[in-house]
């Protein structure tokens, strides 16, 4: 059942081919922190580029400081230090180090990810998507937190998919411990996992200020999110015809840009459009409508990815396998 009654568009006058650009027009940056990992490549280096264009300190967490300083290089007011979604020690201590600077933090986006690789764990026998996608997030935003309530009105971004309509999030068996691994119904796990913690991190972060939505940037051709992939599987790569020309095997979805695709993650970090609104699923720089389990609409978010005892239910389980207790 969905209790969000947020959770329906408000006709924002943008739509999917709105680049981020587009979005940020108008609106002044300085002053502001941002925080965004994955901000070094893909959909994240445009949302970097376009958040430090319009005037905030961007902080990128790289696991290597020179990829992260070859591709950064030219943008201004970004800052790099080294953290590993798959390492809670590593996320340990870059918010530690954030911390220790006193800054508020008004802009947090959860950008990083993986799809659809082969098993592999972390060093705690955790999937590697749930782990990347999910829980490092959680942690980080725990730790964070401090710097999140500092700002008075901050908002956290949790970039998402439209693979969530794939499946919920396996309570009994989130790490494929008894259960053959489905690398589809993982990385379906871990997108819903990202919806459901926006709408949970929403309802307890609103008192003070913290406003969280989560985000399917769309199908986007030029990033290496599908680098596990074969030709043959779908992914968000180009798939070309017969006569070598790029076409979309998903009915209906088309392929967005880079500068397209980081516009709804911009939209939900900086828009005024969302100043009394959170917890909502966001697509095509709009809210998404909730859609029916069966839909065969690939647009709109499902059920399990919007019901309020599910986000609480999946917080629960996330501090009980980080052991990171994300007190607000």
């Amino acid at each position: 059942m969905n209790e969000n009654t947020s959770q329906m568009p408000i006709h924002s006058g943008f739509d999917a081919k709105t680049t981020a650009e587009d979005v940020i027009k108008g609106i002044d940056l300085k002053g502001k922190i941002a925080i965004v990992t994955g901000g070094y490549s893909g959909i994240g280096l445009e949302t970097t580029r376009v958040l430090a264009n319009a005037g905030a300190t961007v902080i990128v967490p790289v696991r290597t400081i020179e990829k992260g300083r070859e591709t950064l290089k030219g943008i201004p007011n970004v800052e790099m230090d080294t953290m590993d979604l798959m390492d809670p020690a590593s996320i340990d201590a870059f918010a530690k180090r954030f911390l220790e600077t006193r800054r508020p933090l008004h802009i947090l986006i959860n950008n990083a990810g993986i799809m659809a690789p082969p098993l592999r764990r972390d060093a705690r026998g955790y999937e590697s998507q749930f782990s990347t996608n999910h829980l490092g997030h959680f942690q980080l935003t725990a730790r964070l937190w401090p710097a999140l309530k500092q700002a008075n009105g901050a908002r956290v971004v949790a970039v998402s998919s439209r693979g969530h309509r794939l499946g919920g999030v396996d309570f009994d068996d989130p790490n494929f411990e008894h259960k053959e691994y489905d690398k589809w119904e993982a990385y379906a796990q871990s997108k819903t996992a990202n919806i459901l913690f926006a709408l949970e991190l929403d309802k307890r972060g609103k008192a003070y200020g913290v406003r969280a939505f989560s985000v399917h940037p769309g199908l986007i051709p030029d990033t290496n999110l599908g680098r596990d992939l074969t030709k043959e599987e779908f992914g968000p790569r180009p798939i070309l015809d017969e006569h070598g020309q790029p076409v979309s095997n998903e009915q209906k979805a088309e392929f967005k840009t880079i500068e397209q695709g980081a516009a709804t993650i911009v939209w939900c970090a900086v828009s005024p459009q969302l100043n009394s609104l959170g917890g909502v699923y966001c697509e095509d720089v709009d809210i998404a409508k909730a859609v029916p389990e069966d839909s065969l609409d690939p647009a709109g978010v499902r059920p399990w990815a919007i019901n309020p005892q599910l986000a609480q239910r999946l917080w629960e389980l996330s501090e009980s396998l980080t052991g990171v207790k994300f007190s607000i």
